[in-house]
């Protein structure tokens, strides 16, 4: 194995986009942590369409058009952003960098933005919230019953988080690491004993999914806060009719990135009729497969109200900490506004469906 490139001090030169932070951050992780970052389970089937599907959309170039004095900032929940995108919600981000969860957060608010703060952190909430120096979201998982689910989520809302999103699909993790002794989801209890299981019973029907949260919980959930609460991880919208019905705020339509299920649809192509189901009774963020401007503008134009974007960041943070994360946001949003003044759209709103060609139209 070659020796492991420093982490840099400075922005590197020569950075056009995002993905030319991914081969300096190959260089400077471990194989087994750029795999668990990188390459998800199974095939990589939906890893592959995740990042391919937005090529069958064309944008139409509106030259002449007035744009002076545009912007794109939006809100949400009553924080009002710079930018429509979020950082998506990765665990243990020390293993990145050595400014982890923190870095990340310095750098969405550097840059007006938003973090979403995983369960799986690797450092603890109230460090992460402090050195972000504002608000931030945080990712719910469910903790095996609703007492332990209960406690992390007043921890959360102890600390300052302002919105929940509660990651729903993925009750059996297939992307796993070995966790270096230094690193550890360190704001969780230690698991309870799993549960003995007889000769004739299913480690994955009887075990993992018997710790699995079903519709009443969310419910309860739902009673449990004011918080906005979003679902994360919707691509049926059958799933999101019952997400709205049960009163949450939103939901995030999202195949976490191919990280589970390999073969599940591309969120993309899940959007347009999720979005048309929710006919505005909650909002809609989009996750899985951003890696530019143009695919933050596309998916917008087929409804989103936000993206989430993840593993373009952590090439960022590996590569040079928070300075790399601000650059990876800077560049999206510098992406985004050039394919705004290129389409002739002055603001988020304009964003619309008639500004786009599909395949599939």
């Amino acid at each position: 194995m070659s020796e492991l490139l420093p982490k840099l001090a400075t922005i590197p030169e020569g950075i056009q986009s995002t993905v030319d932070y991914l081969p300096l951050a190959r260089k400077r992780l471990l194989p087994a942590v750029w795999h668990y970052l990188e390459e998800g389970s199974g095939n990589q089937v939906t890893l592959q369409t995740n990042n391919h599907v937005f090529d069958s959309i064309r944008l139409v170039p509106r030259p002449m058009a007035d744009v002076r004095n545009g912007h794109t900032r939006i809100t949400l929940f009553g924080q009002t952003l710079a930018h429509p995108v979020i950082l998506a919600p990765l665990a243990y981000q020390c293993l990145y960098h050595p400014h982890g969860e923190s870095g990340s957060a310095m750098a969405a608010n550097a840059q007006e933005g938003q973090l979403c703060v995983s369960s799986l952190a690797s450092q603890t909430l109230e460090e992460i919230i402090t050195a972000a120096g504002q608000p931030l979201w945080f990712q719910l998982y469910w903790q095996e019953d609703r007492p332990r689910t209960l406690k992390l989520l007043r921890r959360a809302v102890a600390a300052g988080y302002q919105a929940i999103v509660f990651t729903v699909d993925a009750p059996i993790k297939q992307a796993t690491i070995q966790l270096p002794a230094d690193i550890s989801p360190v704001n969780l209890d230690t698991p309870a004993p799993f549960p003995a299981l007889l000769p004739h019973q299913s480690q994955v029907f009887n075990g993992w999914m018997a710790q699995a949260p079903h519709w009443e919980d969310l419910a309860w959930l739902r009673e449990q806060t004011s918080l906005p609460l979003l679902v994360k991880g919707i691509l049926h919208p059958e799933d999101a009719e019952k997400v709205v019905d049960l009163g949450c705020d939103g939901l995030v339509v999202s195949n976490h990135g191919g990280r589970v299920l390999d073969s599940a649809p591309a969120s993309l192509t899940c959007l347009p009729e999720i979005i048309s189901t929710v006919s505005g009774r909650g909002k809609v963020l989009f996750d899985s497969g951003i890696r530019n401007g143009r695919d933050i503008y596309k998916a917008l134009a087929l409804g989103a109200d936000a993206v989430l974007v993840g593993r373009p960041y952590i090439w960022g943070l590996a590569t040079a900490g928070a300075m790399g994360v601000a650059h990876v946001i800077r560049l999206l949003r510098d992406e985004l506004e050039m394919t705004m003044a290129l389409t002739g759209t002055a603001n988020i709103r304009e964003i619309t469906r008639e500004k786009i060609i599909s395949d599939r139209d």
